[in-house]
C-alpha cells in the first residue's frame, strides 16, 4: 500500500514539473516573439515569423508532425482527406514562367470542352497569366460548381489562340483511378491513396470485377503514399474475416494502445491475392501488405516498401489551423514494426539513424514463415527495379518526350487502342529527328570518371604527356554517348508510348498500355496460374522464382 502511494506521488511531482517547463518554455518564447515585433530594426511580417519558428520546432521531431496554417488548409484536405473539390478537372504546371496544362481528367469540364495536355493558359476570365504563379493559376480556375470560366489557350500547331467556355463542375478523384482484367479470369485492382472511401471503392471494383468468375487478383499499391488507417482496415477486411487483428497502434503511455481488427464478414476470403509494392508504398499501404502477408493471405511482390511505421493525428488549433503530430507507432499482427528510419537518435548531422541489418528482429507468420522488422515490408517475391539510363531520364526530365507526345497528338487525330499502342521504328526516327535540335547533354559515369581523372592527372602535371591517348578515349566516349538513342530504344520508347497514349486515353489508358512492359503485373500472373507455388510461397516451403537480387534482410523461403 505504501508502495503506490509512494509512486503516485512520484508521478504527481513529475507531471507538476512537466507542466511547469511547458508554461516556463511558452513564456519565454511569447517573450522574445513580442520584442523582436516591437524592436527589430527592420518591419517584421509576424505570421511568416511565427510560423518559421513553429517549423523549425517541429523539424527537431520527424518530417510528418507538420503545422498546418489557415491558407494551407483547402491543399491538406485535398492530399490527406478527400480529393474533392470544385473545379475544371485538370492539373496545371509551370516551366519558364509559363503555365501548361500537364494532366486532364476524363469526363470532368476539361475534357469535355477538348482542353488537352500540353495547351499553355494564356489567360483566366481575361486575367493574364504572365508572371502567375501555380497557386495562383490553380486557385483561379477552382470556384463554386456550375459557375463559368473562360480559358485563352495557346495550342501547339495551332496558329491563333483557341478560347474555351467551361461551366465549373464538383470534381471527384476515387481513391483508385483504374481496376479492370487483366486476363479472362483475373482482375486488377490500382490503389493509390487511403482517403475517405477507399475500402469501400476496393469493394465496390471487386464486385465488378467478380462479374468475370475470377480466379485471382492482383491489388497494385505501387507509389501508394498511404492515408487513413481506418480505411486501410477496411481494404484488409475485404479479404480477411471478421474479428482478426491488423494492426496495433501503440502510443509513449500504455493507456495510447488501440487494437484494429476486422468488423465485418470479408468479401472474398479466399481469391488467390498477389499485391504489388515498391519503395513508394508507405504508411497505410504497408498496413495493408503487412497484415495480409502476415496473416498468409497475399503473396506481396515486387521490391522493399517505404518503410513508414508511424502514425499521425490532426489536431484543431486556434484560427482555423492544424497541426498534425505522430502519437504513435503500428505493429503488424506478427508483431513487427516496420519503422526504418529512427528520428529521436540522429547522426551528427541532423539525419535520423536507419535501422542496421544486424538489428532486425525475426518474426512468424501466421503459417510460421519468417519475416522481420524495422525496414518495411520485404516482398516474398523481389522484382528487381527498372533502373533507367541517363539518356532516358534527361530526356523526361528536360520534358522532351511530354513535348513530344503534344506534338505527336496535334498531328494525328487518333491511334491504336491503348493496350496495343507502340511506335514503329519510322515514327521512332522521326523522334529521334525531333530531338536533333535539341540539347539533351548530360554526363554519363564513365565521363564522371574521366573528369575526375583529368583534375588528378593536372594536379600532377602530367596533362600534357598523355594529352592525345587522353583526347582520344573521350572522342570514343562522345561517339558511344550519340548512340545512347538508338541503343536505350527500348526503354525511351516505353515512356514516349505511355505519354502519347495519355493525350488521347488519359489516365486509364497510361495504365492498360503499361501492362505490356510490366515484370511485377507478368510474374504476378504467372503466379496466380501456378497454384503450386502460390501455395508453396504462403506455406513457408518449397522454392519459387526471384527475378534480380533482393538487397538487405531477406529472407527466402
Amino acid at each position: 500500500m505504501c508502495v503506490f502511494a509512494v509512486s503516485v506521488g512520484m508521478l504527481s511531482f513529475a507531471f507538476v514539473d512537466d507542466l511547469f517547463l511547458v508554461s516556463k518554455n511558452l513564456d519565454i518564447f511569447a517573450s522574445v516573439y513580442k520584442e523582436i515585433n516591437l524592436s527589430y530594426v527592420d518591419e517584421v511580417n509576424t505570421s511568416k515569423l511565427m510560423k518559421t519558428g513553429i517549423d523549425a520546432m517541429l523539424n527537431e521531431l520527424d518530417p510528418y508532425t507538420q503545422y498546418v496554417p489557415e491558407s494551407e488548409m483547402e491543399d491538406f484536405k485535398l492530399k490527406f482527406v478527400s480529393s474533392e473539390y470544385d473545379g475544371i478537372g485538370a492539373k496545371i504546371g509551370t516551366r519558364n514562367g509559363k503555365v501548361f496544362i500537364s494532366e486532364v481528367f476524363e469526363k470532368f469540364p476539361a475534357q469535355k470542352a477538348d482542353v488537352r495536355v500540353g495547351d499553355e493558359i494564356l489567360a483566366i476570365n481575361h486575367v493574364s497569366l504572365k508572371d502567375k504563379s501555380p497557386d495562383q493559376a490553380s486557385l483561379m480556375l477552382k470556384g463554386p460548381q456550375n459557375t463559368s470560366l473562360k480559358l485563352l489557350i495557346s495550342r501547339m500547331g495551332v496558329s491563333k489562340p483557341i478560347e474555351k467556355n467551361l461551366i465549373r463542375a464538383d470534381i471527384r478523384q476515387s481513391n483508385i483511378p483504374y481496376y479492370g482484367l487483366l486476363s479472362d479470369h483475373v482482375g486488377y485492382i490500382k490503389l493509390d491513396k487511403f482517403q475517405i472511401n477507399a475500402g469501400q471503392e476496393v469493394a465496390d471494383a471487386l464486385l465488378e470485377l467478380q462479374k468475370n468468375k475470377l480466379t485471382g487478383l492482383v491489388l497494385d499499391l505501387r507509389d501508394n503514399g498511404g492515408g487513413m488507417v481506418s480505411e486501410a482496415i477496411k481494404v484488409v477486411n475485404v479479404f480477411v474475416n471478421r474479428d482478426v487483428k491488423v494492426a496495433v497502434q501503440k502510443g509513449r503511455h500504455k493507456n495510447q494502445t488501440t487494437i484494429y481488427q476486422t468488423t465485418t464478414d470479408p468479401l472474398e476470403p479466399h481469391l488467390p491475392l498477389v499485391v504489388l509494392v515498391n519503395g513508394g508504398a508507405a504508411s497505410a499501404s504497408e498496413i495493408v501488405a503487412g497484415a495480409l502477408q502476415d496473416l498468409d493471405r497475399a503473396v506481396i511482390l515486387g521490391q522493399r516498401s517505404f518503410g513508414k511505421g508511424l502514425v499521425q493525428q490532426t489536431m484543431n488549433m486556434p484560427y482555423n489551423s492544424l497541426v498534425k503530430i505522430t502519437i504513435a507507432k503500428y505493429y503488424t499482427p506478427s508483431g513487427r514494426c516496420i519503422q526504418a528510419l529512427d528520428y529521436a537518435h540522429r547522426e551528427a548531422d541532423g539525419d535520423a539513424t536507419k535501422v542496421a541489418d544486424s538489428l532486425m528482429k525475426e518474426y512468424k507468420t501466421k503459417a510460421g514463415r519468417s519475416v522481420y522488422d524495422g525496414n518495411g515490408i520485404y516482398p516474398d517475391v523481389f522484382i528487381k527495379p527498372v533502373d533507367y539510363h541517363s539518356i532516358t531520364k534527361v530526356l523526361v526530365n528536360k520534358d522532351f518526350l511530354f513535348d513530344y507526345a503534344t506534338k505527336f497528338r496535334s498531328e494525328n487525330s487518333k491511334i491504336d487502342e491503348a493496350k496495343k499502342f507502340k511506335l514503329g521504328d519510322a515514327a521512332y526516327e522521326k523522334f529521334m529527328t525531333y530531338l536533333s535540335s535539341k540539347d539533351y547533354n548530360y554526363d554519363t559515369p564513365t565521363e564522371a570518371a574521366l573528369n575526375e581523372l583529368a583534375e588528378q592527372v593536372k594536379k600532377e602535371g602530367k596533362s600534357d604527356e598523355i594529352k592525345v591517348e587522353f583526347d582520344a578515349l573521350k572522342a570514343k566516349v562522345y561517339h558511344s554517348k550519340k548512340n545512347d538513342l538508338n541503343q536505350f530504344r527500348n526503354e525511351i520508347k516505353e515512356i514516349l508510348e505511355n505519354e502519347i497514349v495519355s493525350r488521347y486515353y488519359f489516365e486509364h489508358g497510361r495504365f492498360e498500355q503499361s501492362f505490356q512492359y510490366d515484370k511485377e503485373l507478368k510474374e504476378a500472373l504467372r503466379i496466380l496460374s501456378e497454384r503450386e507455388t502460390m501455395a508453396a510461397i504462403l506455406a513457408g516451403s518449397g522454392s519459387y522464382k526471384v527475378i534480380g537480387k533482393p538487397t538487405g534482410n531477406y529472407s527466402k523461403n
